[in-house]
């Protein structure tokens, strides 16, 4: 009888505490979210950052955060809970229930709840079917527990002397039916695995407030764990004793092995798109997830059914580079994307089928090629040693006369390959005639590094293998900024010297603060508030852009594994080009060592060969673009145009990063239009056509 009313009084006061924490934390954030909608709307200019957002709720609110899932029409569990008891406290033989609310499946966008799935075994477990007629002494839970505050740390202690004991006992034989009990802790344990990856795949990420709700709750189950066993072993020392009889009868192998289990665990998975589509086994664990979004572009590709391919490449200075394929690997029309700053290939694929650029390349019938810069923090080296200064030492000159030769080189090898392959009867290379088109799709600084690449190896007298090229808000002229481009340029160049050997990169060096990043980002989303808030003093910060700057940082290349950084070099690159109101290539600060390099005292300004360009480019600006203003993309078209290039000039209604993570159906439509303008050449025509008549020929006969 004693032992039932102090389980039933632990229990209670366990709750109640759980509820006084979640209510409190909840009432904080609601807080923290209130202020943001107050300071929001005193803040000028918001109106037009935070319209257009795509997918985000960032106006200001006055009201709170919706009520977490773990409260049913807005009341909370424990409050159910005493009304049912109220009602049900003269019902014999019933046994405690705590009816929490659903898990929400129709993509709301409020808090997860704390007793979510990854904690229902212990909830489920934490509770005895006991009966509830004495829950109605509400007022004895206080006064038990201010007596076992004190003392559940003293009776833990021989609960933790037990527990390492048995952890170390010898390899004993173990006790009649221990299997059984080993089996059953296994099965257990794999389903809970199962739940966590079903869990997982429906909903990646937990938001800082959310991982805070799991933490209070793993702590209170805990200590309140520790509290029960010790007045358990206190009313009961025969029950007591046998637990432990049975603890030591359990082999130490065994224990080990379902340690083991829980852990890691190996599930069949497969990947679309490889030669050998058959599941292989994967380890996965607990603590690698973390619930971040560490998804890679294969995971994205490959999950929305598209056909995958990664190659790397290595430049002639060791980096080692991800080139992502969508394969058409029959198609004689390629296509090449390279992102911008602080960017992946992920900004190509982000928006889903509908709205990523690489999408629609392929359904057109393109073999796709996703480029990635140099410049993770993960540090791709041949040289697995290398430094952090050494690894962050170049500036754009490598993006362009490294990385992208080396793509574009690899997807020549590649393409030149497979259509010799499948296709023998095709012409061979004559005149220095390639057998396929390639079309180049570039953003911001990827647009400047593509044409300081066409511009160089045209100068070196090479061939760049490009048909036409779409920039769009590309880099290079940056004279027309905000104040704070302008502070920031003369913050570089006059703290240069001393700033190089010491910050080498700008990148988050921790697992730890790029995890808490990517958390934050799924805070910003669930409390619309302090998203907005955020959003505009960002956007304050690049000039008033209003680019979706708080959902970029969701998008998980930005994860706890690894993260595109920018060099400190990279930087000042730009810092040079707004100083001297020209699109030119890195000064090295010297004259003898730029004469070692370009044969001149001065960097090569590419504006004046803009000359040597001998493919179409089309040159497309954002009006809302703050960071890269139309008037410095069309310098770049009035300096083409002047030099006879064929050059196409557009504008369209969008900030700096609509372009990429924002789902414009027009700006695809347009894109698409200039890709088809490329044809192939009239004899590669008549050779594809005579191998279709060849083809033809053979089936008739």
């Amino acid at each position: 009888m004693m032992q039932r009313v102090v389980d039933n009084i632990i229990a209670v006061t366990k709750e109640s505490v759980k509820t006084f924490t979640y209510e409190s934390l909840n009432n904080i954030v609601r807080l923290i979210n209130g202020v943001s909608a107050l300071l929001l709307t005193f803040l000028p200019g918001k109106a037009n950052i935070l319209e257009g957002i795509h997918g985000w709720e960032l106006r200001p609110t006055f009201r709170g955060p919706r009520f977490p899932r773990w409260m049913e029409n807005g009341v909370s569990s424990f409050n159910h809970f005493i009304h049912e008891l109220s009602v049900d406290s003269d019902s014999d033989g019933s046994s405690l229930d705590y009816p929490y609310g659903d898990e929400d499946s129709d993509g709301d966008t409020s808090p997860g709840s704390p007793l979510s799935q990854s904690s229902r075994v212990s909830r489920a477990s934490s509770f005895s079917r006991n009966d509830r007629h004495w829950m109605g002494w509400m007022w004895i839970r206080y006064v038990f527990f201010w007596i076992l505050l004190p003392a559940r740390f003293l009776l833990g202690i021989p609960v933790r002397i037990f527990q390492l004991s048995y952890s170390r006992s010898s390899n004993g034989s173990s006790a009649p039916g221990s299997g059984q009990v080993l089996q059953a802790r296994a099965i257990n344990k794999m389903q809970t695995l199962k739940d966590h990856i079903v869990h997982r795949t429906t909903d990646r990420r937990r938001g800082v407030i959310e991982d805070l709700h799991l933490a209070i709750e793993i702590f209170i189950e805990a200590i309140f764990d520790v509290v029960h066993k010790a007045a358990h072993f206190i009313l009961s020392p025969s029950e007591a004793f046998k637990t432990l009889s049975g603890w030591y009868s359990l082999s130490s192998s065994g224990a080990q092995d379902s340690h083991d289990s829980d852990s890691e665990v190996s599930v069949p998975t497969a990947t679309l798109g490889e030669n050998d589509p058959a599941p292989k086994e994967r380890n996965t664990s607990f603590q690698q997830s973390l619930n971040t979004d560490a998804r890679t572009c294969q995971d994205v590709i490959t999950e929305l059914g598209y056909p995958y391919e990664a190659i790397h490449v290595i430049t002639s200075d060791g980096y080692v580079l991800l080139l992502e394929r969508l394969p058409r690997r029959d198609s004689r029309k390629a296509v090449y994307l390279q992102h911008g700053i602080l960017d992946s290939s992920m900004g190509w694929v982000s928006n889903g089928v509908v709205g990523s650029p690489a999408f629609a390349a392929y359904d057109q019938g393109y073999d796709v090629f996703l480029g990635n810069f140099r410049g993770l923090v993960s540090r791709e080296h041949v040289n697995k040693n290398i430094s952090s200064r050494q690894y962050w030492q170049y500036s754009i000159n490598e993006h362009a006369t490294q990385d992208i030769p080396a793509m574009i080189e690899k997807i020549h090898q590649v393409k030149t390959a497979e259509l010799k392959l499948s296709q023998p009867d095709l012409e061979e290379e004559t005149n220095d005639e390639q057998l396929y088109k390639l079309c180049a799709i570039c953003h911001s600084l990827g647009g400047a590094a593509i044409l300081m690449y066409v511009v160089t190896q045209r100068i070196e007298e090479r061939p760049h293998r490009l048909s036409r090229l779409v920039l769009l808000s590309p880099a290079g002229f940056h004279g027309d900024s905000s104040l704070m481009f302008t502070v920031v340029e003369h913050v570089f160049l006059l703290l240069a010297p001393i700033l190089a050997p010491l910050v080498p990169g700008f990148y988050i060096p921790t697992r730890f603060f790029r995890m808490l990043l990517n958390k934050l980002a799924r805070d910003f989303h669930n409390y619309p508030a302090v998203g907005g808030l955020v959003q505009t003093l960002m956007s304050y910060f690049v000039g008033g852009d209003s680019s979706n700057w708080v959902g970029v940082l969701g998008i998980p290349h930005y994860n706890m594994n690894d993260m595109p950084g920018v060099s400190f070099q990279v930087a000042l690159h730009l810092a040079q080009m707004k100083r001297a109101g020209k699109f030119r290539m890195f000064d090295y600060g010297s004259a003898s060592a730029n004469m070692e390099v370009y044969g001149s005292t001065e960097p090569l300004d590419l504006g004046e060969y803009y000359g040597l360009i001998d493919v179409p480019v089309d040159l497309v600006a954002g009006r809302k673009d703050k960071v890269i203003r139309p008037s410095m993309v069309r310098k770049h078209y009035k300096l083409m145009n002047d030099a006879g290039v064929d050059v196409s000039y557009s504008e369209f209604e969008y900030a700096h990063l609509d372009f990429t993570f924002s789902h414009r159906e027009e700006l695809l439509a347009y894109v698409m239009s200039r890709l088809l303008l490329v044809e192939p050449s009239p004899n590669q025509q008549s050779s594809q056509k005579g191998l279709r008549l060849k083809k033809k020929g053979q089936v008739n006969s």
